[in-house]
């Protein structure tokens, strides 16, 4: 063999060696739902290879026959259609997009990340009283945050969970949408800002797993991965008790200097978690001050605030703090970060809980075109102040 041949190769080989860093941990699962959806792409897959390999091979073949060198072959100028010919180009096609549709409704509906796990494995059924290990997941500015509420832990960048257990993830995010994937586990779900997606998965075999944000999220998104421990239930037990002996508060102060971006960052735990700062996340309250989304959508659904509450009520979110949006015309600017109650509402405008308690209209606003009630801050109606209907237990707006 010529010495530039053997370069030419050594040259196409080389281009062999970065696939040797890849592991096919979706063709390798280690966990049922992973394994099923690797069943139901590699059947896919199959199915169209059924249409794909013979049409392939029949480019090459009529290719070969009907050449021009080929004076053997049949010519038939006239010739314009064959039943048989056209039964089989339509059939065939036919079946596997039917048989294609059929597996991936089955699939779909079987391997719905809401739906919660029947079996832990293909031998083993998950027993009905089995209740999953809970994880909130949120998606930050480039990191991961796991929280154990029944543990009262939290880690960032590291999960730990038990072999042949459910876990049902939680999932949010603090700014932009991403994506939580861990391949070996189970399939990909978004996680989204002011929303709650769910995840459920299983891990069948003990090891060390890599997880990912699948899709790009910003500037420090190549480093948004973390290491997934999938050990026996005394390994996870090991791994509470490690974390909370580590020491450390996430409470909602140290939770808003950890939201801030920043990029590679090292595993850290936390022994003790605030335990209303998950659904604080979701609801875009974390600072003080903020009012939750689930307060102001109370507050829609009772027909909303009316004029004075468009007027005075500060935004319920501003993730990099660039100021909060006031009247520029009208009243005095001010603004309230929360409802109060009749009685705060009179010592706030000097009046008296007397004027404050007459007979009202308590008809809320319910749509566009409607007579507005009267507002507290209006200053023709000095002495007329009028509510919206709360709900039970939620206080009376002004």
């Amino acid at each position: 063999m010529k010495r530039k041949d053997k370069i030419i190769r050594l040259a196409g080989l080389s281009l062999l060696i970065p696939l040797a860093a890849c592991k096919a941990e979706v063709l390798a699962p280690a966990g049922d739902v992973a394994a099923r959806q690797r069943d139901l792409l590699v059947m896919s897959t199959l199915l169209m290879l059924i249409i794909i390999v013979p049409v392939m091979a029949l480019t090459v073949w009529f290719a070969l026959k009907y050449r021009a060198k080929n004076r053997a072959a049949d010519y038939a100028p006239d010739w314009d259609h064959s039943t048989k010919l056209e039964f089989v180009i339509w059939a065939a096609p036919l079946l596997i997009i039917i048989s294609l549709g059929a597996l991936t409704w089955v699939g779909t509906h079987l391997l719905d990340p809401y739906r919660r796990l029947d079996r832990i494995s293909e031998e083993v059924p998950a027993a009905h009283d089995m209740q999953p290990l809970r994880v909130d997941v949120v998606a930050m500015d480039w990191k991961w945050l796991f929280i154990y509420p029944e543990q009262g832990i939290a880690t960032v960048n590291e999960l730990a969970v038990p072999v042949n257990r459910p876990v049902e993830f939680t999932l949010t995010s603090t700014s932009v949408m991403n994506a939580f994937y861990i391949p070996a586990m189970a399939g990909m779900i978004y996680a989204m800002p002011g929303m709650q997606t769910k995840l459920h998965g299983v891990f069948n075999n003990a090891g060390e797993y890599k997880g990912i944000a699948s899709h790009y999220s910003g500037h420090g998104f190549s480093g948004m991965h973390f290491k997934t421990f999938a050990t026996d239930e005394a390994g996870f037990d090991a791994f509470v008790e490690r974390t909370r002996a580590g020491g450390g508060t996430l409470d909602r102060a140290r939770y808003l200097e950890l939201e801030a971006p920043s990029e590679n960052v090292p595993p850290m735990q936390f022994a003790h978690v605030d335990p209303t700062l998950f659904q604080r996340v979701v609801n875009m309250c974390v600072a003080e001050g903020k009012m939750c989304m689930a307060e102001m959508m109370a507050i829609d659904r009772q027909g909303g605030g009316g004029l004075a509450g468009t007027m005075n009520t500060a935004p319920s979110h501003d993730a990099h703090a660039r100021g909060s949006r006031a009247p520029v015309l009208g009243w005095k600017p001010f603004q309230v970060a929360s409802y109060c109650t009749p009685e705060d509402s009179a010592l706030m405008f000097g009046r008296t809980a007397q004027v404050v308690q007459a007979p009202m209209d308590l008809t809320p606003l319910r749509g566009r075109a409607l007579t507005p009630p009267q507002s507290a801050l209006a200053p023709s109606h000095d002495n007329d102040v009028t509510q919206l209907d709360p709900a039970p237990g939620q206080a009376r707006n002004f």
